[in-house]
């Protein structure tokens, strides 16, 4: 009895179980269904309200299907363009001295600031002269000494001259006083010699600028022994004025600037700092290698800078604007406008007022702004700039905000603005090709 009414209880369980169950799938199949209904329902109000202009978020006729796409656009022009090429280069001092004392001593004066413009032949410091003055005083006083014998040889040679016409002496004595006057003459030369080269030492106490430059940090104080030649300098001066920038293009963009350079052409370079946000100086291409690196493909140059104001200093790492040529009445396009698809380089241009075509393109160079159109476009086509995402050949479209003013150009737009915030132009590979 106690076991059926179990068996019993068992059953409803599953049943309720069962039921329960049921009830759950049928409430998410509804949860599921009904909300997408009232979704699409409402989407489809909220396209026609924006289509028939009921709502304030869209303008009548954009957006919906089938109406006009709107686009900003911007003709292409003709106008000249600046060809630069762009490299990072390293200062470099046209001269680098190490100061150091030619001869040995105490340094007991130093006339120099550190830091400090010096001219060439400024004194810089002095070693204690004493000693090399006692031994210029010992030299003149041999030279006296054996000028004094010199002359009483001479003499004698002129009196045994007398008497040998007289047929007083023998020859051999009048040979022996001649010889005796020319061993004197060799003597006095290189009491000379030493005269001269103890003047030099005592010149050499007061160590002088060899070059015009900027005077480094002082390595030797005052009170210091130094030794002739010794490894430890007194300072180092740069020659600041004027200044070289080295820096390195790779060969692939060698041949305009090799040809401009052997036609005698004045290139100019600009040295913009390392952030290439503002110019620090300008020059002109100096020199060139004679090898191209094989390790990295480049070849060095080297631009000269008067750096009058003192902007570039030794080692300072700089961005370099090389100014190769510049290209004169070519056809210009905003860089924005042009699209790179499967089938190559093109961009949407205006066919007529309400219709946009595809314009497959050949470019040149670009400074990011505008683009050189080597076969494409012609200055006047109104190309498109922004809206270009939702466009197709013969899509039709409604121009908003259309500028028909011609654009500056980069030369133009080189001048408008200071040298500070001017664009470059870096000329990539293809991008010279095409050029």
């Amino acid at each position: 009895m106690v076991n059926h009414s179990m068996q019993s209880s068992s059953r409803k369980s599953r049943r309720w179980l069962l039921s329960l169950l049921v009830l759950l799938v049928i409430a998410g199949l509804c949860w599921k269904f009904w909300p997408a209904g009232s979704t699409h329902k409402e989407g489809g109000e909220k396209a026609q309200a924006g289509h028939t202009g009921r709502s304030g978020m869209m303008r009548p006729g954009f957006g919906g299907a089938g109406g006009p796409i709107p686009v900003r656009v911007a003709p292409a022009v003709t106008g000249d363009f600046p060809l630069y090429y762009k490299a990072l280069g390293t200062v470099t001092a046209l001269n680098t001295i190490n100061v150091r004392s030619r001869v040995g001593g105490e340094l007991v004066k130093i006339y120099f600031e550190e830091g400090q413009m010096v001219k060439a032949g400024d004194l810089l410091a002095e070693i204690d002269p004493r000693p090399y003055q006692n031994a210029l005083l010992q030299a003149e006083g041999t030279l006296l000494q054996n000028q004094a014998q010199l002359k009483n040889a001479q003499v004698d040679v002129e009196r045994y001259r007398g008497l040998y016409k007289e047929d007083s002496i023998a020859k051999q004595t009048l040979d022996t006083a001649e010889a005796l006057v020319g061993q004197y003459l060799g003597t006095v030369k290189t009491n000379q010699a030493a005269v001269n080269d103890a003047k030099l030492n005592l010149e050499f106490t007061k160590i002088r600028a060899p070059i015009a430059g900027r005077v480094g940090l002082r390595q030797l104080d005052v009170g210091n022994l130094v030794a002739a030649n010794d490894t430890t300098f007194l300072a180092v001066i740069t020659q600041t004025q004027p200044i070289s920038v080295a820096f390195t293009l790779p060969e692939n963009s060698l041949e305009t600037v090799l040809a401009r350079y052997r036609s005698g052409a004045k290139l100019p370079a600009e040295a913009w700092d390392r952030g290439d946000t503002k110019l620090q100086a300008t020059g002109v291409l100096q020199s060139l290698d004679n090898q191209i690196d094989v390790t990295t493909g480049t070849l060095k140059f080297k631009a000269r800078y008067e750096n009058r104001d003192q902007s570039l200093f030794p080692n300072q790492f700089v961005n370099v604007h090389l100014l190769a040529d510049t290209l004169k009445g070519v056809v210009l396009a905003p860089s924005a406008a042009i699209q790179f698809g499967t089938n190559g380089t093109f961009v949407y241009a205006l066919d007529g007022d309400k219709k946009v075509t595809i314009r497959q393109l050949k470019i040149g160079a670009s400074d990011g702004e505008n683009t050189v159109i080597t076969e494409g476009l012609a200055a006047g086509d109104r190309v498109v700039l922004e809206g270009t995402d939702r466009l197709k050949e013969g899509s039709e479209v409604e121009v908003v905000n259309d500028s028909k003013d011609v654009p500056t150009t980069p030369t133009e737009h080189l001048q408008g603005k200071s040298a500070a915030t001017a664009p470059d132009a870096t000329v990539t590979d293809k991008a010279k090709k095409g050029a």
